[in-house]
């Protein structure tokens, strides 16, 4: 994947921008928003600056040419790794942008991996991993033979699941996530995934964990028929969510992340050949100064699955920003 250009490649563009920044950080940000706005003449292929021109054009309300920024920042790296989609989503823009785009992801993740545990786990309170954990416990389970740990990261759900688990693998799109995670030695097997494709060996799990990956993927059809898909009869798949209370199924907040109504995934384990076991709230992180409500949910792969011999191969991939 090539690297995104926060330089424009023109030196004049590049102090005209970094101006840009030192107006919008002093509070001036209408000056600022028309100095990247001509910025941009002097680099029109410049992604990078389109999104922070929509950022700035966002700031003082001016949400159409925000939109129109990000579009064209889109439209320039349309493997989004900058997340426009989400912006144009968020404004309402485009109605969904169907959930966070890989290469986004990818490139979120490989930035964020060296401070991740110490920004999530010390700052942020997380307990995801411990909550999952106890669900799981609580179940009467302990044990099992072969545990796959999707969006392992740094290997946090893996240090709670290695004593539990005969063999246990682990999935991370980011390769820098999946270093740390090496680093560890707590996985037997670790391999690059991406949650929008990946394709799990069938009935090869009884236990499936997934701690706080779903709010950067957004609908979750294809992924919980794949798990079903991976995981043998009788066996658990566990995971967390942001808890989203309003109408519809998810909702994209100004965090960038979705948070997933209970009755949604109720309906969608049922869709997808799952009894479900327990969904209990959690204050699964704390941001802003402010706690996350959440949701941990452990649910049973039935016995037998009419739905899922049927219908699993005509589930499709998801278009994480269709446009």
């Amino acid at each position: 994947m090539k690297p995104i250009l926060y330089s424009s490649g023109d030196a004049a563009a590049d102090r005209r921008a970094d101006y840009a920044e030192m107006l919008f950080a002093s509070g001036d940000r209408a000056a600022a928003s028309e100095l990247m706005a001509e910025t941009m003449n002097l680099a029109p292929g410049w992604a990078t600056g389109w999104f922070r021109l929509g950022e700035m054009h966002e700031a003082t309300g001016e949400i159409a040419a925000a939109a129109d920024a990000w579009r064209e920042a889109l439209r320039l790296d349309p493997a989004d790794r900058l997340g426009s989609a989400l912006k144009l989503e968020l404004v309402g823009a485009i109605e969904n942008a169907g959930g966070i785009s890989s290469a986004f992801a990818e490139t979120l993740f490989d930035q964020y991996a060296g401070k991740f545990e110490v920004e999530l786990v010390q700052k942020l309170g997380y307990r995801v991993p411990e909550l999952i954990a106890e669900a799981l416990c609580a179940t009467g389970r302990s044990s099992f033979a072969h545990a796959l740990d999707l969006g392992c990261g740094t290997g946090l759900m893996g240090e709670r699941l290695r004593a539990m688990a005969s063999f246990l693998e682990g999935g991370d799109l980011s390769e820098n996530m999946l270093k740390k995670a090496r680093a560890k030695s707590v996985y037997d097997r670790l391999a690059r995934q991406d949650l929008l494709t990946f394709e799990p060996e069938r009935n090869s799990a009884d236990l499936v964990t997934a701690a706080d990956v779903f709010l950067y993927v957004g609908r979750l059809e294809r992924v919980f028929a794949q798990v079903a898909a991976a995981l043998v009869p009788g066996g658990l798949f566990a995971f967390s969510v942001e808890r989203h209370d309003g109408a519809g199924d998810l909702h994209l907040g100004e965090s960038r992340r979705y948070a997933h109504a209970p009755d949604y995934l109720r309906r969608l384990l049922s869709d997808t050949g799952f009894d479900l076991v327990a969904m209990d709230d959690a204050i699964i992180r704390r941001d802003r100064g402010t706690d996350v409500a959440g949701l941990i949910v452990v649910a049973e792969r039935k016995t037998q699955s009419v739905w899922l011999d049927a219908t699993l191969d005509d589930v499709p991939a998801l278009d994480a920003h269709p446009h």
